[in-house]
């Protein structure tokens, strides 16, 4: 009976403490996992670094963690400024607009060969009758702009939770061999000889997914700025941002940079216009069929469902810093399914 006891009271500690843990981990846990994967994809770089600074782990994972600074939470606040001036102005535009009346037709939309004169008069019909859309409008700006706050707020919180990131990926690189030993340990004990599996497979598909995903959503959202600030576009840093979210959903950059050159038409700057859609097409959509094979051709790609629910679900339980955490957490859950449904289980010892 007492040994009974005992080993209840023992259960019930643990249960305490990891209940304990978790409280006090559970504000930080976004932190951990996007340093977690970070450190993971960026492992090579920081090898490479720590030779070439002699192998002082601490000065390696130092220059490591400034860099994730400068090219990752620099540019992130730089974007949640650019967005909050963006959105501001956007509002003041379109509130003008409204307050001047209906939006008339361009000039030069008449002058279109076979359906200029149609679509001019289609669209004068519908702006004579816009008065009433007018009124409605208006009165969902305030509505929208709870919204936009709200996502205003969440992308502070984002900012801090990489701030947070960045002082834990300094350990994560300092002690990050040490980790790795500790987690093949863990792993070996409670998988067996599929530990060490488990760990590799782990690290391909974050690399693999890191690199696919987010390397070609990068490489899209720089050419696009570079097409938005040569056409000359406003906002272009805000736009950069959306074609990056938006390159991993399907047809998800034409409508930014779509969206840009129909801009541009209204502007009367029709010259720019086709240079936008041409830059579109062959520079930034062809980035996907040309960057993304490359970069994911040593890892299994993650199926465009799963990459969806990633992104949105990481979004929802993490803000704007669970982008980067739920397409890694989805494709190691995947393939670890995998490699566990694949795997014959072991036959039964000898007499029992």
């Amino acid at each position: 009976m007492n040994h009974s006891l005992q080993h209840y009271a023992r259960l019930a500690a643990i249960v305490v403490v990891v209940f304990g843990c978790y409280q006090v981990l559970h504000p930080f846990i976004p932190a951990l996992l996007f340093a977690a994967v970070v450190c993971t994809a960026t492992w090579p770089v920081y090898r490479r670094l720590r030779d070439a600074v002699g192998g002082r782990i601490t000065w390696a994972a130092l220059l490591m963690t400034l860099l994730l600074v400068v090219l990752v939470i620099g540019p992130s606040t730089l974007l949640a400024l650019s967005l909050a001036d963006d959105v501001a102005s956007l509002f003041d535009g379109a509130r003008g607009l409204l307050d001047h009346g209906p939006v008339m037709p361009p000039d030069w939309l008449r002058d279109v060969p076979l359906v200029g004169s149609a679509l001019s008069d289609y669209w004068q019909r519908i702006a004579a009758s816009r008065e009433e859309l007018n009124a409605l409008l208006k009165s969902l700006f305030e509505p929208a702009r709870i919204v936009l706050l709200g996502a205003g707020k969440a992308i502070g919180s984002s900012l801090v939770q990489l701030s947070f990131a960045a002082f834990i990926a300094f350990f994560f690189y300092r002690d990050g061999e040490q980790l790795v030993s500790a987690a093949r340990a863990i792993l070996t004990r409670l998988a067996g000889e599929l530990g060490d599996s488990l760990l590799s497979t782990i690290n391909g598909t974050v690399i693999g997914i890191v690199h696919g995903i987010f390397g070609t959503a990068l490489a899209q959202a720089l050419v696009a700025l570079i097409g938005f600030l040569i056409a000359g576009v406003p906002g272009a840093l805000a736009l950069a941002a959306g074609t990056f979210l938006l390159s991993m959903v399907p047809i998800g950059p034409p409508l930014i940079w779509g969206g840009a050159a129909i801009w541009l038409f209204v502007q009367g700057s029709v010259g720019w216009g086709i240079f936008m859609l041409a830059w579109g097409l062959l520079a930034v959509s062809s980035i996907d069929n040309v960057v993304k094979p490359y970069l994911i051709s040593r890892a299994s790609s993650l199926p465009l469902l799963l990459i969806l629910l990633g992104v949105f679900g990481g979004i929802v339980a993490y803000g704007f810093i669970g982008i980067f955490i739920g397409p890694p957490m989805l494709a190691i859950g995947l393939t670890l399914v995998q490699l566990w449904s694949t795997t014959e289980p072991r036959p039964p010892a000898a007499g029992t």
